[in-house]
């Protein structure tokens, strides 16, 4: 007598996208074994589309068919499934601090970085202007960084995950001037997390998904 293969959760990702960035992450950490789908962001794959009406990344389709397709509850999905290092803090007690962080990110900053990257299309202000605009919450997060190693406390936890990709973002947008920046402490976080072994495995290269592909299985 067989038995049928249990379905496994599937990912629709975009290695550089942020958000998807930060869905991997605690996905990985949290040990999940799925799918990965690559997907070009400029030819959705008609599955995902389905899957989700956004049609972007990243979306996760959980083997009972429910689908996630925002970054931060794939995040806390993850983390609700497993949590070795506590990145939700004791009784889940980073969950408030870390979701006004992430607020604060996914909003207001998210957009000054857009202008600030993509400056070419807003010539209304100079570039300096919109980095301006973003280091008033760089440096919230620098203060933050005083005290301890991370954002919220002496170990890493969901805060330092779902903001990372961000960051990384912005100090790219032009490293010469992020390394000069008055944000040490900011640097020295970014750049562990950058060193870290999780971002290595979540950063490495995939095919683009096509349907009818051999599955990409990523092991928890």
């Amino acid at each position: 007598m067989s038995t049928a293969t249990p379905r496994l959760p599937v990912l629709y990702t975009f290695r550089r996208c942020p958000y998807a960035m930060r869905a991997r992450l605690a996905l990985w950490y949290s040990g999940i074994t799925l799918e990965l789908r690559e997907v070009d962001l400029k030819n959705v794959p008609a599955s995902l589309a389905q899957a989700s009406d956004k049609a972007t990344v990243p979306v996760l389709v959980l083997s009972d068919g429910q689908v996630l397709d925002e970054s931060q509850d794939i995040l806390l999905w993850a983390l609700r499934q497993n949590d070795p290092d506590g990145w939700l803090g004791e009784d889940a007690c980073y969950l408030g601090p870390a979701d006004q962080l992430i607020e604060m990110n996914d909003y207001s900053f998210k957009e000054d970085l857009d202008h600030y990257k993509y400056a070419d299309r807003h010539p209304e202000h100079p570039v300096e202007e919109y980095r301006a605009r973003c280091e008033e919450f760089l440096q919230e997060l620098e203060d933050l960084l005083v005290e301890h190693p991370y954002l919220l406390g002496e170990r890493l936890s969901l805060a330092d995950i779902a903001l990372f990709p961000f960051i990384r973002q912005f100090a790219y947008v032009d490293r010469d001037w992020f390394d000069r920046s008055p944000y040490p402490r900011l640097r020295h976080w970014l750049d562990g997390l950058l060193r870290s072994a999780l971002f290595e495995a979540v950063m490495v290269r995939y095919p683009v998904w096509k349907p009818g592909d051999d599955p990409v299985i990523r092991q928890g």
